[in-house]
């Protein structure tokens, strides 16, 4: 028989010789090939050549990062941001030296990486699970492609700083209000459709739909295939592109926001600067005038996509939510679920109020009634 490992695309195979199993991976990724492959290690192993089934030693993590992970992120990466993040992950692992780098990938333990954590314990977090999630993503890969048996766990640094803020709606409003434009605009579209701030800003006016009460966003530039979709506009999202579509000349095309960078559109690095500037000019007004002006804590700009996705999702069901957020793994999605004792309630209300209740007199009367209709269905058969 030939069978897939979970997580894994390659088949292995499996039979019993002479009172013994025998397990192996074929190296193939489809069916046929497989079988033809299972054939062949059969046939070996009847004419007595059981050095077939002898296991190559694992590479080195050094050797694997460099010699395999690393052309596959670059030629894979649907961002050249990611390529970078996986660059900085490797050179950090690299320069750890034969503390980590010099491990065959079977050698690898959790513990591992806290020594590697506890060494560079100097840096940020944020930099140390750059390394560490570059790990986990290399070790996921070996598994995949045949290198290593089982993937282990790798525990991340504390004390990174979470996007998984929620702002309060008097928060949202506030800091619009103390946005520059156009980030003011940018900041709108996350919180009224969830959108990555890399969609927002690689949007163009080819694929905006205003019908001159809502419209419709295409979002053709992604991290993922699931990253590709249509979505609405509410009200807020509508008005903002609609005067930034009257202001720039009612253009069919081009960039929604263009400056003079190379890319030709807003950059990850300019976006920092505006939402500083609003948080500046909140502290400043807090400071001043506290009664008046509420303090406004501090947080990432990827919190404005993290709390429109939560404004969403007690309006929609998980998987309508996922694809909301172009998100290809609902497991992803279920970090902006968040239901409270009134969602759980009404749910269990509406059931009720469809199916036959027991109530403390005996069966409610709607219920009576539809037990009678299926008794004389039952009977007339």
């Amino acid at each position: 028989m030939i069978y897939k490992r979970e997580g894994s695309k390659y088949y292995m195979t499996k039979f019993h010789f002479k009172g013994e199993t025998v397990c192996k991976s074929t190296g193939a990724t489809d069916a046929k090939t497989a079988r033809s492959i299972a054939a062949k290690i059969r046939v070996e192993i009847a004419k007595g050549d059981w050095g077939i089934l002898e296991k190559k030693p694992a590479p080195t993590l050094a050797h694997f990062l460099e010699k395999d992970f690393l052309p596959y992120a670059d030629s894979t990466a649907a961002k050249p941001s990611t390529a970078r993040y996986y660059h900085d992950g490797i050179k950090r692992l690299l320069a750890a030296g034969n503390d980590i780098g010099g491990l065959r990938l079977d050698q690898i333990t959790d513990q591992h990486a806290a020594q590697f954590a506890a060494r560079y314990s100097n840096l940020s977090p944020s930099t140390v699970n750059c390394a560490l999630r570059t790990l986990r993503r290399g070790l996921h890969l070996a598994v995949e492609w045949g290198k290593l048996d089982r993937m282990p766990k790798i525990g991340l640094a504390r004390g990174e700083v979470q996007r998984e803020r929620i702002l309060m709606e008097q928060e949202a409003s506030l800091y619009l209000a103390a946005c520059p434009q156009p980030w003011r605009d940018v900041a709108t579209i996350m919180l009224g459709t969830g959108m990555r701030p890399g969609e927002v800003r690689r949007l163009r006016w080819e694929h905006i739909l205003l019908n001159g009460q809502g419209g419709l966003i295409r979002v053709t530039e992604s991290k993922s295939k699931a990253g590709r979709r249509i979505l609405p506009m509410v009200p807020a999202v509508y008005q903002a592109l609609k005067a930034r579509y009257e202001a720039q000349g009612r253009l069919e095309g081009g960039w929604l926001f263009p400056t003079g960078s190379r890319s030709g559109h807003l950059e990850e690095s300019t976006d920092k600067k505006y939402h500083d500037k609003a948080l500046k000019a909140l502290a400043k007004a807090h400071e001043e005038k506290p009664k008046e002006n509420p303090e406004v804590k501090p947080f990432p700009p990827y919190c404005l996509r993290h709390t429109g996705l939560t404004w969403i999702a007690p309006h929609c069901d998980a998987y309508a939510l996922a694809r909301i957020a172009g998100h290809s793994d609902i497991r992803v999605t279920q970090r902006y679920v968040h239901p409270d004792a009134n969602a759980i309630e009404r749910a269990f209300t509406q059931m009720a109020a469809s199916q036959k209740v027991v109530t403390d007199g005996g069966y409610s009367q709607n219920a009576e009634n539809r037990a009678e209709k299926i008794l004389s269905v039952t009977s007339a058969a």
